[in-house]
C-alpha cells in the first residue's frame, strides 16, 4: 500500500476520534487502531506491528492478587502470527494435524487459525517434538498468543 495513503489514514484516525479503521486492497490489508495515548498502530496482513506507540503497564493498585500461574513448559514457543480462531484438524471430522509427543519437522503444518473467512495453515519453524498445545481446538487466539511448545 502507497506511504501517502497510509499518512492519510493515521491523520484520519487521529483527527476523527474512532478507534481503528480497516482497509482491504486486493490481499493487502492493513488496520490502524488507536492506543490509550493516541498514538495510532498500523497491524499490516502479517499483523505486526509497524509503528505507534507501547500500551501502558495496567495499574496494579487495588487489584487483588492472582495466584501465579503454572509454569509453562520448556522448549520453543510457536506463537500466532494473526488474529483468529484455532483449529487443530484441517476439517471437523478429520484427525489433528499433531498430537502432544509426535515429532515434527519444520515446515510441517500444525494448525489452521481462520481470520476472516480465510484458513491460514500455521508451519513448524523448528524441527523436534510437541511437547504442549497451549490452545483448545476452535478457540479465538490473539495475535503473538503461545500455541504450541515443541522441544
Amino acid at each position: 500500500m502507497d506511504l501517502r495513503k497510509l499518512k492519510k489514514l493515521i491523520d484520519l484516525v487521529q483527527e476523527s476520534g474512532i478507534g481503528e479503521i480497516e482497509i482491504t486492497e486486493g490481499e493487502e490489508k492493513v488496520r490502524i487502531s488507536r492506543q490509550p495515548a493516541g498514538q495510532p498502530v498500523i497491524m499490516t496482513t502479517g499483523m505486526q506491528p509497524m509503528m505507534g506507540g507501547q500500551m501502558p503497564a495496567p495499574a496494579a493498585a487495588a487489584a487483588p492478587v492472582a495466584p501465579p500461574a503454572p509454569p509453562e513448559p520448556t522448549g520453543h514457543t510457536l506463537k500466532s502470527p494473526m488474529v483468529g480462531t484455532f483449529y487443530r484438524a484441517p476439517s471437523p471430522g478429520s484427525p489433528s494435524f499433531v498430537e502432544v509427543g509426535q515429532a515434527v519437522t519444520k515446515g510441517q503444518t500444525l494448525c489452521i487459525i481462520e481470520a476472516m473467512k480465510l484458513l491460514n495453515e500455521i508451519e513448524c519453524d523448528v524441527s523436534g517434538k510437541v511437547k504442549a498445545i497451549l490452545v483448545e481446538n476452535g478457540q479465538p487466539v490473539e495475535y503473538g498468543q503461545p500455541l504450541f511448545v515443541i522441544e
